[in-house]
């Protein structure tokens, strides 16, 4: 069984050592639970499909939730895990069994935290946004969302990065003629016609923007483009995809109308394929104040897109604090500093307990 009040680093080992790729987190998820009905007291637990789910009623003023996902990317011979050099290396070390394990081994240890505790483990957060547990949960048991603080356990690298962007991606088209390469002037090539687009991608100047302290600063990029038919062929069509992450003070109405502001008069068509809001940060509210001390203000934005824009969809204030650098997580390589672990442990204790 997993030793939840023993060292945090040698139950993020086992955490890891315990093979979870997306749909397959069962045996995990078992794990997690047995160790959670056996090792803590206060908590109402609950088992959703493979996510487990944990909560004291302890009437305190303010409830912290703590969540994680149990799933990570598929193995890349980086199993089982191993130290070396102050390290620990497998799949999921950094993203995000390490933080997985503070938020167990806190769960354990802290007897008389100062607030009420929620805390989700759950399942398929690496792939499709339909299949993400989170969001079954909202859907089937919405009551266990409600907190007046989140905490997603991501990979920090000991930093409190607060909100999220949001993110849009869209496809913009071009049409043509098709004609014989040889006799060009026939025909109206497309893939020109996109010179227009990445010459306004090129000469974009990226908004930043400060919200509680933090600083999210835009981009608007060109990921892919497809168009030709042939060597010998004027291609007819044409098409480049852009993605936009934008700073949560915009909605993705604002966001979808900034786009089409970037590209106007150009002779092209746009659709949106794919759209998120970003997340506040919301650290004016108290309990998310008290945790910005507890972490002694090493704050800062969150680049990307995270599940703490669910939560702040719901009105409730969401950071990401969690061990590990997120620049090394999916890698084959993948690691995580043990200190960065006993150090989580022992911002998160201090909070708790304040």
């Amino acid at each position: 069984m997993l030793d939840l009040r023993g060292d945090p680093i040698e139950l993020t080992a086992a955490l890891v050592d315990i093979p979870s790729e997306s749909r397959n987190e069962a045996r995990l998820a078992d794990e997690v639970e047995s160790a959670l009905r056996a090792q803590t007291s206060g908590f109402e637990i609950v088992r959703n499909g493979n996510a487990v789910l944990a909560r004291t009623q302890r009437h305190r003023a303010a409830r912290v939730l703590l969540a994680g996902h149990l799933d990570t990317v598929p193995v890349a011979e980086n199993l089982p895990s191993h130290r070396e050099n102050g390290d620990l290396y497998g799949c999921g070390t950094a993203d995000m069994k390490s933080g997985d394990a503070v938020f167990l081994h806190l769960a354990a240890t802290v007897v008389e935290p100062a607030h009420d505790l929620t805390l989700l483990f759950y399942d398929c957060e690496e792939i499709d946004a339909a299949s993400n547990g989170l969001g079954r949960i909202q859907r089937e048991l919405p009551n266990w969302l409600s907190a007046d603080v989140a905490i997603l356990g991501e990979p920090t690298a000991g930093y409190i990065e607060a909100g999220c962007q949001g993110t849009l991606r869209l496809v913009i088209s071009a049409t043509g003629t098709r004609a014989h390469s040889a006799r060009s002037w026939l025909g109206d090539n497309a893939i020109h016609k996109l010179a227009n687009v990445l010459d306004r991608l090129a000469a974009y100047s990226a908004r930043s923007v400060e919200i509680d302290g933090c600083v999210y600063r835009e981009g608007l990029s060109a990921v892919r483009i497809d168009g030709g038919v042939a060597g010998n062929v004027i291609p007819d069509a044409a098409s480049v995809t852009v993605n936009f992450r934008f700073a949560p003070d915009r909605s993705v109405t604002d966001a979808l109308q900034h786009v089409h502001d970037v590209f106007d008069g150009l002779d092209v068509q746009i659709e949106q394929t794919d759209a998120a809001a970003g997340a506040l940060p919301g650290l004016s509210q108290p309990a998310a104040k008290a945790l910005v001390e507890a972490a002694g203000g090493r704050v800062r934005a969150k680049y990307g897109w995270t599940d703490v824009a669910r939560f702040a969809a719901l009105g409730i204030p969401a950071v990401n604090f969690g061990p590990g650098d997120p620049n090394l997580a999916h890698r084959r390589d993948e690691r995580v500093p043990v200190a960065n672990i006993t150090a989580a442990v022992e911002m998160l204790r201090r909070y708790l307990s304040a």
